[in-house]
């Protein structure tokens, strides 16, 4: 099956895709992993990204389309594919439709309150990037990361004001998609509040 997966920052939606992923077998993909294999690739795609990234600009709908275009045509989506990160606007999504079929649209539903929590009690190891939070995944040792030792830190996207801003951001560009795919008939609402092992089994009931 094509997924798309929707939801505010926080909702949980990368770590579900990666479990998603591994139990289907199709292959999540992320803006940012394609942008990330494009530079490196140095395709012209890629050098026109890191560029723009390198200037602090966004990636234009234009490029983003091209380059999700490019990755869906390689061999391993031809079993289904999970898209997290595109669309992010209506634009973003008729373009969609011009390229491939898309069987649900999957909106990992949470309150702003649940995202606050979520996102400020998150920490990240400075050596290994591996994520910890201070209610729902705690580490052995306070501020010690279990695998590598390293600091945790908590990262300025996951400071108050920042989650304030990117729940804005949220709101008025991609929360529109919902109604977009609702009024096609393939959204599917999951609830996002509970552990990611309960919602792996609600997901796996819906589909």
């Amino acid at each position: 099956m094509n997924f798309i997966f929707l939801g505010p920052p926080g909702a949980g939606k990368g770590t579900l895709a990666a479990k998603v992923a591994e139990s289907y077998k199709i292959p999540h993909i992320s803006t940012g992993e394609i942008f990330r294999a494009a530079i490196k690739a140095q395709t012209p795609l890629g050098q026109k990204v890191k560029a723009i990234l390198d200037s602090g600009a966004l990636v234009s709908d234009d490029i983003t389309i091209e380059l999700v275009k490019d990755r869906l045509s390689q061999p391993d989506t031809k079993n289904g594919f999970i898209l997290d990160g595109f669309p992010r606007t209506i634009p973003q999504a008729e373009a969609l439709e011009n390229i491939v079929k898309i069987d649900a649209a999957v909106n990992f539903d949470i309150s702003d309150e649940g995202v606050i929590e979520r996102l400020s009690g998150r920490r990240v190891c400075k050596n290994c990037s591996q994520n910890y939070h201070i209610k729902f995944l705690k580490p052995a040792k306070e501020n010690v990361c279990d695998k590598c030792g390293g600091e945790l830190f908590i990262r300025d996207d996951d400071k108050p004001e920042s989650i304030a801003h990117r729940l804005e951001v949220y709101r008025s560009q991609t929360a529109p998609l919902i109604d977009f795919y609702k009024n096609k008939k393939l959204l599917v609402d999951i609830d996002a509040k509970p552990a990611a092992d309960i919602i792996l089994a609600e997901f796996k009931k819906k589909f």
